[in-house]
């Protein structure tokens, strides 16, 4: 049996992950779509405690890695019971978030210069301690903050209170941000901009952008 590809679309929280996601399976209908975490999952129900701030690790560097745990474990038991036989038959496999994630929204919680020692400790976690597959492509949509909290507001109504922890901590998407574009250089990212002049670019651009990176791994 020979692998399939296994391509990531990253971006903080209102980029159009989701979005985008959508309008690709109008066009890769030979690839499985997936989509972490999984909140309707019993592991999901950890991330859902998580993200509506159950746990007060938080913003501790403890947090940074049992936070890497909660997520780890969903896409363990997503691939284990979920994709695995689609992925090793060969099947692409186009997923919004994946292990990466954690690099983009825990990172931030250590100090800058243990940032390489967590990347290959989440690496190492999660690729060989758990033996799930590599990315074959990472892809980091990349809408300003500022555009990304409309974004998202507009999605809740306007109703900030439905925001997650993250979701509404400006501070912190800032240095997700940060995080994800210094990872995307250390970790061969592709960083797709998907905004000009302050707003944001019309979705058939960004997914024609990103049909043009993922037909040249397909």
């Amino acid at each position: 049996m020979k692998d399939g590809k296994l391509i990531v679309i990253e971006g903080l929280d209102g980029c159009g992950k989701s979005t985008q996601l959508e309008l690709l399976k109008e066009k890769y209908t030979n690839a499985e779509f997936i989509s972490f975490p999984h909140y309707d999952s019993p592991s999901g129900e950890i991330i859902k405690q998580y993200l509506a701030g159950e746990f007060t690790e938080e913003k501790g560097e403890t947090g940074c890695f049992t936070a890497s745990g909660f997520y780890a474990i969903d896409r363990y038991i997503s691939y284990r019971t979920g994709w695995k036989e689609s992925y090793l038959s060969g099947t692409p496999i186009i997923t919004a978030r994946y292990t990466t994630s954690n690099i983009i929204y825990q990172m931030t919680k250590l100090d800058k210069s243990k940032w390489d020692s967590y990347i290959e400790w989440l690496y190492d976690f999660e690729f060989n301690k758990f033996a799930l597959p590599k990315p074959s492509k990472v892809i980091f949509l990349d809408m300003p903050i500022e555009i990304s909290q409309k974004m998202l507001s507009s999605r809740y109504d306007g109703d900030e209170s439905k925001k997650d922890i993250h979701e509404k901590n400006i501070a912190f998407l800032i240095s997700c941000r940060n995080a994800a574009l210094y990872a995307a250089e250390k970790c061969g990212w592709t960083i797709l901009p998907c905004s000009k002049d302050g707003k944001p670019l019309p979705i058939e651009e960004i997914q024609k952008s990103l049909r043009d990176i993922i037909d040249e791994i397909m």
